[in-house]
């Protein structure tokens, strides 16, 4: 597994895709946090906090997971290669654990760089130091396990289908479904009582929980479900295809 895992890491770092997953996603934001003059500029909210990047992020990454994910099976499949991998003595729960920790781990390659930005804010703050440190670590934190989120969704998809483009929407529209579209449908549709339920079924409530600088275990248990029930969907996807 630790083989496979360095593999995967190697091979985003060996081709321009990882780089690019990175780059996309720090201009992006520095552009729209400290340049764009619009909601988002932290140098113009008139509060030393990353609350506009916590708000931000997550649309991007929405994306930009997907776009990195979609290749983990699909190519796979689509080269012949996966009947490769099968011959490796590896059970298939290492081969999903080994594609699903290298996307993570590019996740947490792209997001340490971003720590500029907070230790920017609390040297800008007046006075210098004032930024709620805690809620900073529990949005990141926060960030952090919607992205793993997303890297779940993302392996499954791609594990569904050996093409690369169909993997890529239909993991764009579940990342978003999941994180946005629960809370939408849950705000404006009218399920009567059922209106709460589907909203705490969506990402975004739990992330704004934990954005609030405040971890409840309710909030880390959802993450963590909605990890493991796609990557259990992803291995059970993985059994079939070995038959």
């Amino acid at each position: 597994m630790r083989a496979l895992y360095f593999k995967e890491i190697r091979s985003f770092l060996s081709s321009i895709l990882g780089y690019i997953f990175v780059a996309i996603f720090l201009v992006i934001t520095w552009l729209f946090l400290w340049v764009i003059s619009d909601y988002f500029n932290l140098l113009e909210g008139g509060l030393a906090d990353l609350q506009p990047f916590f708000s931000m992020a997550p649309l991007i990454l929405l994306i930009l997971i997907p776009a990195v994910t979609m290749r983990s099976f699909a190519e796979e499949k689509r080269s012949g290669t996966i009947e490769l991998l099968y011959t490796r003595p590896l059970s298939d729960f290492k081969i999903l654990m080994a594609k699903y920790l290298a996307g993570v781990t590019l996740v947490i390659i792209s997001l340490l760089p971003t720590l500029v930005y907070y230790i920017s804010m609390h040297y800008l703050g007046d006075p210098v130091g004032i930024i709620d440190d805690g809620a900073t670590i529990t949005s990141y934190l926060g960030l952090f396990l919607l992205s793993a989120c997303f890297v779940a969704i993302g392996i499954f998809c791609s594990a569904i289908t050996s093409n690369q483009i169909v993997a890529f929407i239909i993991a764009l529209f579940l990342c978003w479904f999941f994180y946005n579209g629960l809370s939408m449908l849950g705000s404006y549709a009218n399920f009567a009582g059922l209106d709460s339920v589907i909203k705490a079924v969506g990402i975004d409530t739990h992330y704004q929980s934990i954005k609030k600088g405040v971890i409840v275990m309710s909030d880390l248990t959802y993450f963590f479900g909605v990890i493991f029930f796609f990557l259990f969907a992803t291995h059970s996807v993985l059994k079939l295809m070995r038959k």
